[in-house]
């Protein structure tokens, strides 16, 4: 078996998600760590309010929720019940969890970038309203056109993430993807899907966070990379070169994320089994909409024991 651990990003989380994990030794292990390394000047409870559905409101403690629970679920699969994985891919912030699993980053490292990235995010958008939408039933080049028709230089609206064929989301302000809902639907889209979302990301509004990722994360310490990692900058296999998965997680923020090029990679390369890690499944789904021939779960759903 060769095995594919994926982990999603911003738009999965839910309250509970930290409290929902198994008792497992290393899952426990992991959120212990984690609560040590939390600032706790920021979040006195440490992680017992940090996935209540008031602090989800806000992006920094999404993503810092995110990369805890995909570590602690990835940890329990690979150190409790022995499953490593030939690649790790991550959907957006999930790329930082990833690069946990794949030896580049130690947690603590991961949650104190994820915590500069999550102020930085917010930061730049400060002072408008910024949302993100999926578009089902559209090709990416019937996206892209229709963002740069119904973008204005005030209400900008740009291609984010290419998640499948026909899965495509955009970032921008709420009075552009107003606009593109609209427009989406008068060129033939099944479906427009806001997400809970409340920033633009991977868009050119964000290229000053990637500068400051590419600051903070030129810092850490190069390791050996234990799994091959797939980007969401280039949809590619990286091997044996941590710089270069570094680079990925400082420059996604700013750029589309190519998950339909990953998974397609995945499949070339002969992944025969996915796990999702938690929360949700739309990964899974993704996947197994994607490549077919991949047995994919969501160890939501799923649960270690049909593993």
């Amino acid at each position: 078996m060769s095995l594919a651990f994926l982990y999603p990003g911003q738009g999965s989380q839910r309250p509970g998600m930290l409290r929902a994990l198994p008792a497992s030794p290393a899952a426990t292990d992991s959120l212990d760590e984690a609560s040590t390394a939390l600032d706790h000047t920021r979040w006195p409870a440490g992680l017992d309010d940090l996935d209540s559905a008031e602090a989800l409101q806000s992006t920094t403690n999404v993503q810092l929720a995110l990369l805890i629970t995909g570590v602690a679920a990835a940890r329990t699969l690979t150190d409790d019940h022995h499953l490593a994985p030939n690649f790790v891919a991550g959907h957006s912030l999930g790329a930082f969890t990833a690069a946990v699993t794949a030896g580049v980053l130690t947690l603590p490292e991961a949650m104190a970038a994820v915590q500069l990235r999550g102020d930085l995010m917010q930061q730049v958008g400060a002072g408008r309203r910024w949302g993100m939408a999926a578009v089902i039933g559209l090709r990416a080049p019937a996206v892209r056109a229709l963002a740069d028709r119904v973008g204005t230089p005030d209400d900008p609206v740009w291609v984010a993430n290419i998640n499948s064929a026909d899965q495509i989301v955009l970032s921008g302000t709420i009075a552009g993807l107003e606009r593109a809902k609209d427009a989406s639907r008068r060129g033939g889209a099944r479906r427009w899907d806001t997400l809970d979302v409340t920033i633009a990301s991977h868009c050119p509004l964000q290229k000053p966070t990637a500068a400051r990722m590419a600051a903070r994360l030129a810092r850490v310490p190069r390791r050996t990379q234990r799994v091959a990692y797939l980007t969401n900058t280039g949809g590619r296999r990286v091997r044996a070169d941590s710089a270069a998965v570094l680079d990925d997680l400082a420059q996604a923020v700013a750029r589309p994320v190519q998950w339909y090029d990953s998974v397609r990679l995945m499949g070339e390369l002969g992944a025969t089994c996915a796990i999702q890690m938690p929360p949700g499944h739309a990964l899974a789904a993704l996947m197994a909409d994607s490549v077919p021939a991949i047995n994919t779960l969501a160890l939501e759903d799923d649960g270690i024991e049909r593993l």
